[in-house]
Protein backbone atom coordinates (compact mmCIF):
# COMPACT_ATOMS: atom_id res chain seq x y z
CA UNK A 1 0.00 0.00 0.00
CA UNK A 2 2.93 2.37 0.63
CA UNK A 3 3.87 1.99 -3.04
CA UNK A 4 0.31 2.70 -4.12
CA UNK A 5 0.10 5.74 -1.86
CA UNK A 6 3.49 7.11 -2.92
CA UNK A 7 2.34 6.82 -6.53
CA UNK A 8 -0.99 8.36 -5.65
CA UNK A 9 0.62 11.28 -3.88
CA UNK A 10 2.86 12.02 -6.85
CA UNK A 11 0.11 11.74 -9.44
CA UNK A 12 -2.38 14.37 -10.51
CA UNK A 13 -4.86 11.72 -11.60
CA UNK A 14 -7.01 9.63 -9.33
CA UNK A 15 -5.51 6.19 -8.81
CA UNK A 16 -7.75 3.33 -9.83
CA UNK A 17 -8.73 1.21 -6.87
CA UNK A 18 -8.51 3.88 -4.20
CA UNK A 19 -11.90 4.60 -2.64
CA UNK A 20 -10.83 7.93 -1.19
CA UNK A 21 -8.93 10.92 -2.46
CA UNK A 22 -5.19 10.83 -1.94
CA UNK A 23 -3.94 12.45 1.22
CA UNK A 24 -0.84 13.47 3.02
CA UNK A 25 -0.18 13.07 6.72
CA UNK A 26 1.60 16.17 7.97
CA UNK A 27 2.37 17.30 11.50
CA UNK A 28 3.79 20.35 13.21
CA UNK A 29 5.67 19.51 16.37
CA UNK A 30 8.00 21.50 18.60
CA UNK A 31 10.82 19.45 20.12
CA UNK A 32 13.01 20.64 23.00
CA UNK A 33 16.35 19.98 21.27
CA UNK A 34 17.65 19.44 17.77
CA UNK A 35 18.91 15.99 18.80
CA UNK A 36 15.39 15.04 19.87
CA UNK A 37 14.15 16.17 16.45
CA UNK A 38 16.80 14.06 14.70
CA UNK A 39 15.82 11.08 16.84
CA UNK A 40 12.15 11.59 15.95
CA UNK A 41 12.92 11.78 12.22
CA UNK A 42 15.05 8.63 12.49
CA UNK A 43 12.18 6.86 14.23
CA UNK A 44 9.79 7.96 11.45
CA UNK A 45 12.15 6.49 8.85
CA UNK A 46 12.37 3.23 10.78
CA UNK A 47 8.56 3.22 10.97
CA UNK A 48 8.40 3.71 7.17
CA UNK A 49 10.64 0.65 6.76
CA UNK A 50 8.53 -1.46 9.13
CA UNK A 51 5.30 -0.48 7.39
CA UNK A 52 6.67 -1.05 3.91
CA UNK A 53 8.07 -4.47 4.81
CA UNK A 54 4.69 -5.50 6.19
CA UNK A 55 2.83 -4.14 3.17
CA UNK A 56 5.23 -5.74 0.69
CA UNK A 57 4.62 -9.16 2.25
CA UNK A 58 0.89 -8.55 2.74
CA UNK A 59 0.27 -7.63 -0.89
CA UNK A 60 2.49 -10.45 -2.18
CA UNK A 61 0.36 -12.89 -0.17
CA UNK A 62 -2.86 -11.37 -1.51
CA UNK A 63 -1.86 -10.76 -5.13
CA UNK A 64 0.49 -13.68 -5.78
CA UNK A 65 -0.67 -16.38 -3.36
CA UNK A 66 -4.36 -15.64 -3.64
CA UNK A 67 -4.96 -15.16 0.08
CA UNK A 68 -7.76 -12.85 1.12
CA UNK A 69 -6.72 -9.71 3.00
CA UNK A 70 -8.03 -11.27 6.24
CA UNK A 71 -6.02 -14.46 5.63
CA UNK A 72 -2.87 -12.46 4.83
CA UNK A 73 -3.31 -10.40 7.99
CA UNK A 74 -3.76 -13.57 10.07
CA UNK A 75 -0.68 -15.12 8.45
CA UNK A 76 1.42 -12.09 9.36
CA UNK A 77 0.07 -11.67 12.88
CA UNK A 78 2.88 -12.03 15.41
CA UNK A 79 5.67 -12.08 12.82
CA UNK A 80 8.88 -10.10 13.15
CA UNK A 81 11.02 -8.59 10.38
CA UNK A 82 13.06 -11.78 9.94
CA UNK A 83 9.86 -13.81 9.44
CA UNK A 84 8.58 -11.37 6.81
CA UNK A 85 11.92 -11.40 4.99
CA UNK A 86 11.85 -15.20 4.98
CA UNK A 87 8.30 -15.29 3.55
CA UNK A 88 9.30 -12.85 0.81
CA UNK A 89 12.41 -14.80 -0.09
CA UNK A 90 11.23 -18.39 0.23
CA UNK A 91 7.74 -17.95 -1.26
CA UNK A 92 8.19 -15.09 -3.74
CA UNK A 93 11.96 -15.03 -4.42
CA UNK A 94 12.10 -11.41 -3.27
CA UNK A 95 15.15 -10.17 -1.38
CA UNK A 96 13.74 -7.18 0.47
CA UNK A 97 17.22 -5.59 0.69
CA UNK A 98 17.19 -5.36 -3.11
CA UNK A 99 13.92 -3.41 -3.18
CA UNK A 100 14.40 0.24 -4.22
CA UNK A 101 15.66 2.43 -1.38
CA UNK A 102 12.73 4.78 -2.03
CA UNK A 103 10.39 2.17 -0.58
CA UNK A 104 12.67 0.95 2.19
CA UNK A 105 13.72 4.39 3.47
CA UNK A 106 10.93 6.67 2.27
CA UNK A 107 11.40 10.17 0.91
CA UNK A 108 13.02 13.10 2.70
CA UNK A 109 12.31 16.52 1.20
CA UNK A 110 15.00 19.14 1.71
CA UNK A 111 14.65 22.77 0.67
CA UNK A 112 17.68 23.60 -1.46
CA UNK A 113 18.70 26.69 -3.39
CA UNK A 114 18.95 26.11 -7.12
CA UNK A 115 20.02 28.48 -9.87
CA UNK A 116 17.35 28.82 -12.54
CA UNK A 117 18.28 30.29 -15.92
CA UNK A 118 15.52 31.79 -18.07
CA UNK A 119 15.61 33.88 -21.23
CA UNK A 120 13.82 37.21 -21.01
CA UNK A 121 13.42 40.25 -23.15
CA UNK A 122 14.96 43.22 -21.41
CA UNK A 123 14.07 46.73 -22.63
CA UNK A 124 15.56 49.88 -21.27
CA UNK A 125 13.26 52.96 -21.23
CA UNK A 126 15.09 54.72 -24.10
CA UNK A 127 15.21 51.64 -26.37
CA UNK A 128 12.65 50.78 -29.03
CA UNK A 129 13.48 47.09 -29.08
CA UNK A 130 14.43 44.89 -26.21
CA UNK A 131 17.34 42.51 -26.03
CA UNK A 132 16.90 38.82 -25.25
CA UNK A 133 19.25 37.75 -22.52
CA UNK A 134 19.68 34.93 -20.04
CA UNK A 135 18.69 35.79 -16.50
CA UNK A 136 19.75 33.65 -13.59
CA UNK A 137 17.89 33.70 -10.31
CA UNK A 138 18.07 31.54 -7.27
CA UNK A 139 14.98 29.73 -6.06
CA UNK A 140 14.48 27.44 -3.12
CA UNK A 141 12.83 24.17 -4.11
CA UNK A 142 12.07 20.92 -2.29
CA UNK A 143 14.47 18.22 -3.45
CA UNK A 144 13.62 14.55 -2.73
CA UNK A 145 16.24 12.28 -1.15
CA UNK A 146 15.93 8.52 -0.68
CA UNK A 147 18.64 7.75 1.84
CA UNK A 148 19.37 6.69 5.38
CA UNK A 149 18.93 9.54 7.87
CA UNK A 150 19.31 7.43 11.00
CA UNK A 151 23.07 7.82 11.29
CA UNK A 152 25.36 10.81 11.60
CA UNK A 153 26.53 10.73 7.95
CA UNK A 154 23.37 12.31 6.56
CA UNK A 155 23.38 15.12 9.11
CA UNK A 156 27.10 15.84 8.55
CA UNK A 157 26.45 16.00 4.80
CA UNK A 158 23.53 18.42 5.32
CA UNK A 159 24.43 20.56 8.36
CA UNK A 160 22.18 23.38 7.13
CA UNK A 161 19.02 21.38 7.90
CA UNK A 162 19.34 21.16 11.66
CA UNK A 163 22.19 22.96 13.42
CA UNK A 164 24.00 21.32 16.29
CA UNK A 165 22.60 22.10 19.75
CA UNK A 166 24.63 24.73 21.53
Amino acid sequence: MDRVMSTALCSTERVIGLKEEQGFDGRVVLYPTNQTLKDYLSWRQADCHINNLYNTVFWALVQQSGLTPVQAQQRLQGTVAADKNEILFSEFNINYNNEPVMYRKGTVLIWQKEGEVTTKEVKLPAEMEGKRMAVTRTRTKPVPFHCNITGDAFWKEHPEIIPEDS
